[in-house]
């Protein structure tokens, strides 16, 4: 009897600290609908400068005995996830004045209408069977695009990836626009700042699967664990790349949430828009706060009647301008594995993170104050 009493106090002393322990501690919590599965690296909170990252090696794919190329004129195409929206066609004017300013670079725009991405690899696929000397895409899927890359660089043809990426043995260097905890901390932050620390919201994506939305929500989520505790994710709803299906995504959080939801995250150009039309229309400006990725020339009108007080982006011209620059400094071996930096014409020399990714800059937040200053 004695020696049950003392196993059973043993037992005790040692289960009872695991037990007070909170169940993410045992238990990873379930990241918000849209996130990925990757690591997460969390920005400090607040005003805290963000510790240097560490230096990684090289991870990128390579050509198989490409063609020297150095010098001559090259021609490229690019493949973004869709054309005919506002964010993509300011990509491909940065890339037609890269284009121009170079004088030795050719460059053609052609994807699909809708964001599929079984349309995107038939694009990519049927240019390899015509032949071209280089690939730009901004990836729908960041592992279904990966073979017919790999594909591309097993043919001599030189790869570069904008926006979205893919895995990164398909593509020899990735253009990020910001990186992706930047991007969650200035949304969250600017939500955080418009609504306050228990703000409760939804989010309007694409696809669960779109490889740079997914790595922002994920990098949301844990952003929000550490500096916006109180804050409560609602919901997250798909999309696609489609005005009206987001316009409806963003009615169907209003109406099913009433009263409780304090903000919108719009994930996409157009979703953005659209969940700031939807609130306008619903009479709820000042009430539910949208915040999101969008182009300055969609959000203007929103942004000067007051009912949007933050867009968060990047100039997506030089976004599309870098690629092109990275694409002929690659052609032209001034920009090989291993270096940290490069020259990217009007935009100086570019520094390389994490290993084969090029990065563009900080994301830009666009308010009354200075988005009539843009015209994309």
């Amino acid at each position: 009897m004695r020696k049950f009493v003392v196993l059973t106090l043993v037992l005790s002393f040692i289960l009872a600290p695991l037990a007070a322990l909170p169940a993410v501690a045992q238990e990873e919590e379930k990241r918000w609908d849209g996130a990925d599965d990757l690591p997460v690296n969390p920005l400090p909170c607040g005003d805290e400068p963000a510790p240097e990252p560490e230096p990684k090696e090289y991870d990128g794919g390579q050509p198989v005995n490409p063609p020297d190329l150095a010098g001559k004129e090259i021609t490229l195409v690019d493949v973004p996830k869709l054309i005919g929206i506002g964010y993509f066609a300011a990509t491909t004017k940065g890339q037609q004045e890269a284009a121009e300013e170079l004088g030795n670079v050719k460059v053609t725009t052609d994807a699909p209408t809708e964001a599929n991405i079984d349309e995107q690899i038939t694009f990519i696929d049927n240019y390899i069977t015509r032949g071209v000397d280089g690939i730009l895409f901004a990836a729908n899927d960041p592992v279904a695009i990966t073979p017919v890359l790999k594909k591309a660089l097993e043919q001599g043809i030189r790869v570069v990836g904008y926006d979205a990426n893919s895995l990164p043995e398909g593509r020899e260097w990735f253009v990020n626009q910001a990186e992706f905890n930047g991007i969650a901390k200035a949304l969250l932050d600017s939500l955080a700042a418009e609504k306050g620390e228990d703000a409760k919201f939804g989010i309007v994506t694409s696809t669960f699967t779109t490889p740079n939305q997914a790595r922002w929500i994920a990098e949301m989520w844990a952003y929000a664990k550490e500096c916006h505790p109180d804050m409560v994710w609602l919901e997250t709803l798909e999309a696609q790349e489609d005005y009206n299906l987001s316009f409806e995504q963003a009615n169907t959080l209003i109406d099913k949430y009433g009263d409780e939801l304090d903000g919108l995250f719009g994930m996409t150009s157009v979703a953005t828009p659209a969940a700031a039309d939807a609130v306008t229309q619903a009479g709820l400006c000042g009430e539910v706060a949208v915040v999101g990725l969008a182009t300055p020339n969609a959000m203007k009108p929103f942004v000067n009647s007051g009912c949007v007080k933050s867009v968060v982006l990047w100039n997506p011209v030089d976004l599309g301008y870098a690629a092109v620059y990275v694409m002929r400094q690659v052609v032209d071996g001034n920009f090989k594995p291993g270096d940290t930096e490069v020259e990217a014409g009007r935009l100086g020399k570019l520094k390389v993170v994490n290993g084969s990714e090029v990065l563009l800059g900080p994301p830009f937040i666009y308010t009354a104050e200075n988005i009539n200053d843009f015209d994309f």
